[in-house]
């Protein structure tokens, strides 16, 4: 046997023969002993006097004697198939060194009965008839059954072992169902997160344009409008880096105060209007991505036009379980429009990676003159985020 590893060693405790540690030895015989079942045990019992009860009219002992044969041989073929179910399997299974150990228990025991009825004189037994047929009987009795039950419960033993790995298997593949399912939602975050650095300098680089044409020209209204960028720009840069999706209530923030910032840029060319229901502004909804319309609405729409125009942003529910947004304008219309711009092109990426593809973004002519762009996406009802 080889030496417990140090780690399992306490210094100065030893065993009850002082061979070994204190807890090895306990451990092993804690371990038999629960194999010897209460359901193990009174089977065996049963059994022995079952066959007490069948051999004892051919026998000239009283029936104790032979019950007690029969008890013995019994619970011997037990602690064999016990002890050699602790087998280590290295060359022999454990189930055939069960077998093998009940089928030579079985005579064994029954000898060693005889034996001690005799006075451990095998000459003695052997002369006697009677003896040498009990023998017979019991040890061919308890070799037959006690190798059916062996076998049987190899049998539940084994099913037991199959049932148990396959729990294992359905809890390894439920743990790489899980496992996968979050490598998807990190990638999608992932995704979204570079598609939100895209969009992020998009605009950021268009609104400053605006306003570095406003300063060129001279305006005096330069200052008033730089300050609202800040205040603008400090409100909506860092919900593109919160965790998690905002609310619509953020994104109709961010577009009013987008559009604020482009009527006073131009105040004679620019009219607008914001009318998104209250009861809709506590759902989730995808950052940047009304305020992308809008501000393609205005470079596209609203400020190639010579007589400028208006910008209605509106919302409503889409069914049971649909959200449709739009942003109409009455600009030059779709010739004039970035319909595959870098923005729209993303936009419809983060659509389709934030809702499926049952999500849309749709442009459309709209009456007399504009375009009216509108997107489609899942409910996604829920409470609204906390303050930060």
């Amino acid at each position: 046997m080889s030496a417990a590893p140090a780690t399992d060693v306490r210094p100065g405790h030893t065993g009850p023969d002082g061979s070994g540690p204190a807890g090895q030895p306990a451990g092993r015989w804690a371990r038999l002993l629960r194999e010897f079942t209460h359901g193990k045990v009174g089977f065996t019992l049963g059994f022995s006097i079952t066959v007490a009860i069948v051999l004892n009219p051919i026998f000239a002992p009283p029936f104790t004697v032979v019950l007690g044969r029969s008890i013995t041989v019994g619970l011997v073929l037990l602690l064999a198939y016990v002890l050699a179910g602790q087998w280590r399997q290295r060359w022999v299974p454990r189930w055939l060194a069960q077998a093998l150990a009940v089928a030579l228990a079985a005579p064994l025991a029954t000898l060693g009965v005889y034996l001690v009825s005799t006075g451990g004189d095998f000459i003695a037994f052997v002369q006697h008839p009677a003896r040498v047929a009990g023998f017979v009987w019991i040890s061919g009795s308890a070799l037959a059954l006690g190798l059916v039950l062996a076998l049987g419960a190899l049998v539940r033993d084994r099913e037991a072992a199959v049932r148990e790995r396959e729990a294992q298997a359905r809890s390894l593949q439920l743990q790489f169902q899980l496992e996968r399912a979050e490598l998807e939602r990190q990638a999608v975050d992932a995704r979204l997160a570079l598609l939100t650095a895209q969009i992020e300098p998009h605009f950021l680089f268009n609104t400053l344009a605006n306003v570095q044409a406003l300063v060129e020209t001279g305006s005096p209204r330069a200052a008033e409008v730089l300050r609202s960028l800040v205040a603008y720009l400090r409100a909506a840069l860092p919900r593109l880096h919160e965790g998690g999706l905002p609310t619509l209530a953020n994104e109709v923030t961010l577009v009013q105060s987008y559009l604020e910032l482009m009527h006073l840029r131009m105040p004679d060319r620019l009219q607008f209007s914001v009318s998104v229901p209250s009861d809709l502004q506590g759902l989730r909804f995808a950052p940047m991505a009304l305020l992308t319309l809008v501000e393609n609405a205005v470079r596209h729409g609203v400020d190639p036009s010579e007589d400028g125009g208006r910008i209605d942003v509106g919302g409503c529910a889409e069914g049971a379980h649909g959200l449709r947004l739009w942003v109409a304008d009455t600009g030059v219309g779709l010739s004039g429009h970035g319909a595959q711009g870098t923005g729209l092109a993303n936009l419809r990426e983060r659509l389709l990676t934030l809702y499926g593809p049952h999500a849309r973004l749709e442009l459309s002519e709209h009456s007399p003159h504009g375009v009216r762009a509108e997107i489609v996406v899942p409910d996604v009802r829920g409470p609204a985020a906390p303050a930060a």
